[in-house]
Order: structure tokens, then sequence, then C-alpha cells
């Protein structure tokens, strides 16, 4: 059985997710002759209720996958929320833990009084843009400049 857990963004585990998070993009973006820009995210981001960071551990208690929120500024719908840097392992894809990690994201947001919940990802990452789909998300216009996006959905709350 799969758990969620909520720790710091800078957790030795969630900091090794977050550092393959970054290698699988960069070695990605590379084969598109693309370059990817690497942040590691600000920890206090990620601390209640400003936001959260999640890690997914396996049945054997190895850390498997990750993602956050963290609140942003205002959207036509009130208080927003961005979900960032969702990742799973390649061995632990196609077993429903991303969905798992968003829907448990998604009520984190909603307990924190979101009224949306937004993200950005890039056009090559079509199975989490599959994911995304699945979960009620909608193309958006651009509500940030990051250079490594090139899409944008939300969801009202």
């Amino acid at each position: 059985m799969v758990t969620l857990r909520s720790c710091r963004a800078d957790a030795p585990d969630a900091h090794e997710l977050l550092a393959d998070y970054f290698r699988a993009r960069t070695e990605g973006f590379a084969l598109m002759d693309v370059s990817y820009r690497t942040t590691f995210p600000d920890p206090a981001a990620f601390v209640p209720p400003a936001g959260v960071f999640v890690v997914l551990d396996d049945d054997e208690g190895a850390a498997q996958g990750c993602g956050g929120i963290r609140r942003i500024s205002p959207g036509s719908l009130g208080m927003r929320y961005e979900l960032k840097h969702l990742y799973l392992r390649p061995a632990a894809r196609g077993r429903g833990w991303g969905r798992l990690l968003v829907e448990d994201l998604e009520r984190r947001a909603r307990e924190f009084g979101a009224a949306e919940l937004v993200l950005d990802t890039h056009h090559s990452l079509e199975a989490a843009g599959a994911l995304y789909a699945s979960t009620g998300f909608a193309p958006i216009d651009p509500y940030n400049d990051n250079p490594n996006a090139t899409r944008w959905y939300g969801k009202a709350l």
C-alpha cells in the first residue's frame, strides 16, 4: 500500500526525487535540442498554509514520487495554488500513483481555501498532459513566464 506524506521540500528523500526529476527533464530537453533551466524550489514556499510538499512511498517504504503546491498571486477565481514538480520514478509509473499525487495535492489546496489550482508543463510530457486532462484540468492562458513551459492548465476548485 502506498502512502503520501508531507515533508520539507529540502528533506533528503524529497531532494533526491527532485534531483532525479531535474536530471530527467534536462536529458529529455537535450534530446529535443532545447535547454532546460533547473531551479530547486524554495522550501519555504511549501510550508503550510503557503503550500505543501508530498512524497509518495511504495509499500516497502521507498520514496517513489513527489509533488507540491504553493500559493501564488490570486486569479480571477480568487485564491490560487500552483501544482509543482509532480514526478514519479520510471519504475513507479503506470500504477495510478500520479493520479493519487494529483488528487492528494488538490485536496490539500481545497483545505487551504484555494479557489483554483494551476500548473505549467511542456508539450513533450505527453503522459503528464494526459494525467492533467483526466483529472479535470483544462488549458488556460499562460500565468507565468516559465522558460521550461509550453502549456498551462487550470482547474476551478
